[in-house]
C-alpha cells in the first residue's frame, strides 16, 4: 500500500515518494480554465496548501508528476508560466514583524525566479516589481498563488488594534494584484475567513469566491467514495458508520467531505477515535467573542444566517456564528434559495462528533470558568436512566461554578446560560442531542437520543426562597409543559422508552431548584 502523506503539503514529494494522493487535478483544470482571479475559503488543515502547490506544478509544466491523473492529457505542460507563491507563516504579533515576514517571502520568490528587489523597497513595492520583472524576464504573464492570505489578521483576533494594522498592511499589499492586472495570467488565494472585498482587496471586484460553488465542494477534503475506494485497504474491518459519525459532515453545497487530517491520523493511530483535528489548533479566540455578549449555546446548533453574513467578516463586528462556520466548527445543514424575493439563507450545524465534543468542552470551560470534564459518572447515569444520579451531578456542577462568574453581570438571570451548561456538558460527553427540537406543538429545549431510550428536557428559570422548591404552579411547571404540549408524540414511532425531565433553575441560588421526571405513558 502507498504511504500516508501525514503533514506533507508538497505535491512533488507525495508523487515521487509513493504517498497516497486523491486526484484533485480535474477540479484544478476547471478552475484554471474558468477564472483569472479566484478565492477559496476552507478551515485549517483541509488540504488548501496541497491544492495550491498542485497548481504551482501545473503552471511550471511538471508533466511527469501528473502521469495517470485526470489533467495529464488535457493540459499543455509545455506552456509554462513564472509563478509567485506567497505562503504566509511566521510571527505577526507586531506590524514590523509582518513587514519582515513579507520581505522574506518575496526574497524566496526572487531567488527562485532570478529577480532582485532593492533593500529600500517596501513589501508592496517589492511585490509590484516582482510581478513586472517576472513578466519582462520570461515574456509570459505571471501566476500568483497566495496561501492563507488572512493569517496575519487571524493570528491577532484577540488584539483588534493589531489585527486592523495587519489588515491595512495586507490591503496595500494585495492592491498590487489590481494595479498589475495586465501582467497576470492567473491568481488564486486561499484562507479561512472571508473579509469584505472592499476592505481587504481594495476594489478587486473581479475576484470570484468559489468557496460555496457546488462544483468545487470537494476541492479539499476526502469524500465518502474516496474512503470506500482509495482508502479501503487501510480501513479493513473498521466500523465505517462510526468513522462517518466522528469525522464526516462538512458541507460546502456538494458531497459532504472528511477533514483529511483526521482520516490520516485515525489510520496512523491504529483506528483510535480521538479529536485529532481539534487538538492540532487552539481556538480559544472564540472565548473572547463569548465574553462580549451572552450566547445561548444550544441555539448555535441550528442557526440560520443570510448570504451576506457568510461573505462578510469585519474585525470591528465579529460574529461568533460566522467565525465558527469559517473556522470549521459549524457547517451547512441546509440551503434555502428564493430567487423571486432574493432570499439566500443557510442553516448551520456542528459537522460531526469530534467537533461537537471538543467545541462543547471549550464552551463548558467558558461557561463554568473551570476545567470541567465529562466522566463515566454522567455517561453511566444517563444510559442507565439513573435520574437521582443525573440530578446530583448537575447540582454539583452548578455549585462548583465560581461566584466571580456572576459578579458585575446578569448571567445568572439568563435562562440560556443554564440551558447552555446542560447542553455543553452532555454534548461534551458524546451524547446525541437536538437543541430547540421542533414539534407540531412547540419546541423542545433539548432532546437526547440514545440507543435504548429518549430523553425530553424542558428548562425554566424561576426565583425561589430557600424554603421553597418552586414558585411555579404545578400546571406551569417545566415537566407539565412537556406533558401538556405532548412533545413525546414526535418520537412514539421509535418504540423506545421516553423519559420526560422538567428542570427549574433558581436565579438567586444559581442552581437547580426543581428536578422532576417521569416515564412517558400514553
Amino acid at each position: 500500500m502507498k504511504k500516508l502523506p501525514i503533514g506533507i503539503q508538497t505535491f512533488s514529494e507525495i508523487i515521487n515518494n509513493d504517498y497516497i494522493y486523491i486526484d484533485k487535478t480535474a477540479i484544478a483544470l476547471d478552475l484554471i480554465q474558468n477564472y483569472k482571479y479566484s478565492f477559496l475559503s476552507r478551515p485549517r488543515r483541509f488540504g488548501k496548501s496541497l491544492f495550491l502547490d498542485t497548481l504551482h506544478n501545473i503552471f511550471e509544466g511538471k508533466k511527469e508528476l501528473f502521469k495517470g491523473l485526470a489533467i495529464y492529457d488535457k493540459w499543455d505542460f509545455d506552456d509554462t508560466y513564472p509563478v509567485i507563491k506567497i505562503s504566509w507563516g511566521g510571527d505577526f504579533k507586531t506590524l514590523d514583524n509582518t513587514h519582515k515576514t513579507a520581505i522574506d517571502i518575496l526574497q524566496i520568490n526572487q531567488e527562485r525566479l532570478g529577480i532582485g528587489c532593492s533593500l529600500n523597497d517596501t513589501p508592496s513595492g517589492c511585490f509590484r516589481k516582482l510581478i513586472r520583472e517576472a513578466y519582462n524576464k520570461y515574456q509570459k504573464p505571471v501566476v500568483i498563488l497566495i496561501d492563507e492570505y488572512d493569517k496575519p489578521i487571524l493570528d491577532n483576533l484577540e488584539d483588534p488594534k493589531r489585527a486592523l494594522e495587519n489588515r491595512d498592511f495586507l490591503r496595500s499589499f494585495y492592491v498590487m494584484l489590481k494595479e498589475n492586472d495586465a501582467y497576470i495570467k492567473f491568481a488564486f488565494l486561499t484562507g479561512i475567513s472571508k473579509f469584505s472585498k472592499a476592505n481587504i482587496f481594495s476594489g478587486l471586484n473581479n475576484l470570484t469566491d468559489i468557496s460555496l460553488k457546488p462544483k468545487y465542494a470537494t476541492v479539499c477534503g476526502y469524500t465518502q467514495n474516496d474512503l470506500e475506494t482509495s482508502f479501503l485497504p487501510y480501513l479493513k474491518d473498521v466500523d465505517m458508520d462510526r468513522v462517518k459519525e466522528w469525522y464526516n459532515g462538512y458541507n460546502f453545497l456538494g458531497d459532504r467531505v472528511y477533514n483529511p487530517f483526521d482520516i490520516l491520523q485515525f489510520i496512523d493511530n491504529d483506528f483510535m477515535f480521538k479529536n485529532y483535528w481539534w487538538e492540532s489548533g487552539n481556538p480559544y479566540f472564540l472565548i473572547t467573542l463569548l465574553k462580549q455578549q451572552p450566547y445561548n449555546i444550544p441555539n448555535l446548533e441550528n442557526i440560520t444566517v443570510g448570504e451576506e453574513l457568510l461573505n462578510s467578516f469585519e474585525i470591528e463586528k465579529l460574529r461568533l456564528e460566522v467565525l465558527l462556520f469559517q473556522s470549521g466548527y459549524l457547517t451547512i445543514k441546509s440551503h434555502y434559495n428564493d430567487p423571486e424575493f432574493g432570499i439566500n439563507d443557510y442553516t448551520l450545524k456542528v459537522p460531526n462528533k469530534e467537533v461537537s465534543i471538543s467545541l462543547n468542552r471549550l464552551f463548558l470551560d467558558y461557561l463554568t470558568d473551570s476545567k470541567v470534564r465529562a466522566s463515566r459518572d454522567i455517561t453511566q447515569a444517563v444510559t442507565q436512566a439513573n435520574f437521582e444520579a443525573i440530578k446530583d451531578i448537575f447540582i454539583s456542577l452548578f455549585a462548583s461554578i465560581p461566584y466571580n462568574n456572576y459578579v458585575k453581570n446578569t448571567i445568572g438571570e439568563y435562562e440560556g446560560y443554564y440551558a447552555s451548561v446542560f447542553y455543553a456538558y452532555l454534548s461534551a460527553s458524546g451524547f446525541n442531542i437536538i437543541a430547540e427540537d421542533v414539534t407540531n406543538s412547540g419546541r423542545i429545549d433539548l432532546t437526547l437520543l440514545l440507543k435504548e431510550q429518549i430523553y425530553i428536557l424542558e428548562f425554566k428559570l424561576i426565583k425561589t426562597t430557600t424554603t421553597q422548591t418552586s414558585n411555579l404552579e404545578p400546571q406551569n411547571s417545566a415537566l407539565n409543559q412537556i406533558k401538556s404540549k405532548n412533545y413525546a408524540q414526535k418520537y412514539l414511532n421509535q418504540n423506545k422508552p421516553i423519559y420526560l425531565i422538567g428542570i427549574e433553575f433558581d436565579s438567586e441560588a444559581r442552581n437547580i431548584a426543581s428536578f422532576e421526571w417521569e416515564k412517558y405513558s400514553s
